[in-house]
């Protein structure tokens, strides 16, 4: 399996910091070597834009045990981010500037303009220089709308995100004030991968999803030469966007957080599905402040007792038994909750730094090095969801999830309540409404609205049959 290419994050403006002073470690995260040909399959709300470092002086290189209690505050930070683990990507393709709002689909490109006709688009064609090679291709029937929705129904606002397959945007759903966020796959990008297996399971995956702390699926739909699926517009930003910003969080916030992450997993465990990509990335914050687990893309529905052979993940958040390929079941998810817990608590994952061979040595080999400043609770919780062996990793054993959720750190946690959305975090995001994009990144929303010119795809069947799908009213909130 091949990794995707990493994007570096440079921090260039002042954090926001919580009120109270935060104990931190002076050393910077290793860079990651970007010499690695990686395949970015973060793809819901988009991955972390490319940018160049800044460069920080950095006098004292202590470690974090010796600080003996020394207080810093906002320290500059360069944070490398790895991308999920799929499978190999060598196709490089250039985009092509479209023009205004409207979508409109042709073999060569999404198209967005305020009107199209033949004309206009021989002209654009002309002044874009676009040259498709035409593909054979299984002639199948133009897809029928499911409950007459379909791309004619929606309105792009704005670019939020870019992926593995396709883009992220912002859209309004015509005729109405709802505003949603529209995944578009191009098809002869996921069959040239091999991927449908993957975009039908998680289409799947998301239409038996309903609970207070997953992004929910609202449609699904399918033109000639695109998949799209259209979620909940989630606007308060990734959990890693507001992690970069604040530098860590404190152990309460931190615990609700987490106690909702651990919420929806459970809820994927207990229907049978494992996510296999926790991170920040995938984590977006609501405008009240709530944690919603996203981008299902590696997700898979699994059997008790059975295990998977994939290489799957990203490599910071990924399980001991996956970087070995003995096989994994839903323990690697819990190993990813606590790498998560423990980067929301320190700023970083526990096991960083060198190119991908020497991350996976670290996590087969290394112990993890706790903080001091942590409490003796949060200690235990992170010693047994980063247990090495996955029988004694803390949710596998008789008593599942609820191990869990009865630990002793999450003691104050009314776990009704939580899932009945009761418990308000700590922090809200600034969020003005729901056409706000502030709490993405401006590579993406600053940008013109482009698209890549798509060949038609090249065998097998075009038609994802059974892919069209409109959430029943009933689940509707």
């Amino acid at each position: 399996m091949v990794s995707s290419q990493m994007a570096s994050l440079a921090r260039t403006s002042a954090p926001k910091t919580f009120n109270k002073a935060l104990l931190l470690p002076l050393q910077l995260p290793d860079a990651v070597p970007s010499d690695l040909d990686e395949f970015d399959f973060s793809d819901v709300f988009g991955a972390t834009p490319h940018q160049h470092p800044v460069e920080v002086n950095v006098v004292n290189s202590t470690r974090l045990s010796d600080l003996n209690g020394i207080v810093y505050n906002d320290p500059e930070i360069i944070q490398n981010r790895s991308h999920s683990l799929v499978g190999p990507s060598s196709f490089v393709n250039q985009p092509l500037q479209l023009a205004k709002l409207t979508i409109h689909e042709t073999e060569n490109a999404l198209e967005l303009a305020d009107c199209i006709s033949s004309e206009s688009e021989t002209e654009a064609e002309k002044q874009l220089n676009v040259d498709t090679e035409k593909r054979s291709c299984k002639e199948v029937p133009e897809p029928e709308k499911v409950g007459g929705v379909g791309l004619e129904d929606f309105e792009v606002l704005k670019l939020v995100g870019r992926g593995a397959f396709g883009k992220v945007f912002q859209v309004r759903k015509k005729g109405t004030s709802e505003i949603y966020a529209m995944k578009v796959m191009r098809k002869d990008k996921i069959m040239e991968k091999n991927h449908a297996e993957y975009m039908k399971a998680e289409r799947d995956i998301l239409t038996k999803i309903d609970h207070p702390f997953i992004v929910q699926l609202r449609y699904s739909f399918q033109t000639k030469y695109r998949l799209y699926l259209v979620l909940d517009f989630v606007n308060g930003g990734h959990l890693f966007f507001q992690l970069y910003r604040h530098v860590m969080f404190s152990e309460d916030l931190a615990r609700i957080y987490t106690a909702e992450i651990v919420s929806a997993v459970s809820h994927l465990h207990a229907n049978g599905i494992m996510h296999r990509d926790l991170k920040p990335e995938n984590i977006l914050l609501d405008v009240e402040g709530h944690a919603m687990l996203t981008d299902f893309g590696l997700a898979k529905q699994f059997e008790e007792n059975a295990r998977s052979n994939s290489m799957c993940g990203t490599i910071e958040y990924m399980a001991p038994e996956i970087v070995l390929g003995k096989g994994h079941d839903k323990a690697a998810d819990w190993w990813s909750v606590g790498i998560l817990l423990f980067e929301m608590l320190t700023g970083k994952p526990p096991f960083c730094g060198g190119n991908r061979e020497r991350i996976q040595q670290k996590i087969m080999k290394e112990k993890i090095k706790l903080p001091a400043y942590l409490s003796s609770d949060v200690h235990s919780l992170l010693k047994g969801l980063l247990q090495k062996e996955p029988s004694r990793r803390l949710g596998c054993g008789p008593g599942g999830s609820s191990e869990v959720k009865n630990h002793k750190w999450f003691k104050c946690i009314n776990w009704k309540k939580l899932e009945a959305r009761s418990i308000q975090p700590a922090f809200r995001p600034d969020v003005a409404g729901k056409l706000c994009v502030a709490n993405f990144d401006e590579c993406w929303t600053n940008a013109a609205l482009y698209d890549s010119p798509v060949a038609s795809p090249v065998a097998g069947d075009c038609n994802f049959t059974g892919f069209s799908y409109v959430r029943p009213s009933s689940l509707l909130k």
